[in-house]
């Protein structure tokens, strides 16, 4: 029996790099797209010589094409994005361009090369935005308050309209927030975790944050990566929320990271204006009912165990240097 072969872009990232395991373990042939080949990223070290990487870029067109050609995948899975709320507002056009139209690219040239193959889009709970109704499932519709949230729904519906007008095996998840260790230090969450361990190393004075009272519904990447593959294997393709349909505010997660490293926050948080974003999404807390009961999916790591895993991998890094 041939091996199943997956293309994933945006493989250098904490979900990407999950599915990459994943899929290895299923015993599939995976390609990896990467801008910069040259460039080591430590999410994906221990995949050397595991997996296949194309030089390419998801707003360039061709070399879209060419890595379809080369990989010639069953499943492709879209983990790629400019995937920062701030970010979306200083470069919104850079936004449009990756989360957007380089999602139409992808669905093009699926369409043109290898219409049967199935595409995974990663969505994202920002699409809900100012969502009056808590929780969020598949029929909320959708109010997104920023740049990223716009592009990102912009992107859903791109897939959908592909599933329905051209017959293509297309779906989309509609993640809700998700941390690991594997996720980059330039993460608000990371950035959290790396700066408590360092005023505990003694390296830091002072943790700067924004708006402390968001709340947000967090779950752990590999579960959400699992969740994709699940969501591949399917008859019929449809859009699913993947989520805890849990809540934590921002400070408490801050509080939690302090006091398992024995911290009092009160000494070390300072509240900085230039941190608070333009306009916040509402209570953003998904149900993945459906997502349980037709693929069976469950999250399974608590969201103390998460913070506590990103703790010992920050820990586990600075000690190291």
């Amino acid at each position: 029996m041939n091996k199943k072969r997956a293309l994933i872009t945006g493989i250098t990232g904490q979900d990407g790099s999950y599915l990459a395991d994943l899929l290895l373990e299923k015993n599939y042939d995976v390609y990896g797209l990467i801008r910069n080949p040259e460039k080591k990223e430590d999410t994906i070290a221990h995949l050397e010589g595991k997996i296949k990487i194309i030089k390419g870029d998801i707003t360039d067109r061709e070399s879209i094409k060419r890595a379809i050609q080369e990989s010639n995948p069953d499943e492709v899975y879209n983990f790629a994005a400019q995937s920062f709320v701030g970010a979306s507002w200083k470069d919104p056009i850079q936004t449009a361009e990756i989360n957007a139209i380089g999602v139409v690219s992808l669905l093009e040239s699926i369409k043109e090369i290898k219409k049967e193959c199935k595409f995974f889009q990663a969505s994202s709970s920002e699409i809900f935005g100012s969502a009056e109704n808590v929780p969020q499932n598949e029929k909320m519709p959708l109010h997104p308050t920023n740049p990223y949230g716009v592009a990102k729904a912009y992107a859903h519906w791109m897939v959908e309209s592909y599933r329905k007008a051209h017959g293509m095996f297309t779906t989309s998840a509609i993640f809700f927030t998700h941390e690991s260790p594997r996720r980059r230090l330039d993460f608000v969450t990371r950035k959290i975790t790396n700066t408590a361990v360092k005023i505990k190393l003694g390296l830091e004075k002072e943790l700067r944050m924004g708006n402390m009272e968001p709340r947000r519904d967090w779950g752990y990447s590999k579960d959400y990566a699992e969740a994709a593959w699940l969501m591949m294997q399917q008859e019929n393709p449809d859009d699913y929320v993947i989520a805890t349909g849990e809540t934590h505010s921002v400070k408490e997660l801050v509080d939690i990271i302090f006091k398992k490293l024995e911290l009092d926050p009160e000494k070390y948080i300072v509240i900085d204006p230039k941190f608070f974003r333009p306009v916040e999404p509402g209570q953003l807390v998904g149900d993945a009912s459906k997502a349980k009961q037709e693929l069976g999916w469950q999250p399974t790591v608590s969201f103390e165990k998460i913070i506590e895993m990103m703790i010992d991998e920050d820990m586990r890094l600075l000690s190291e240097k």
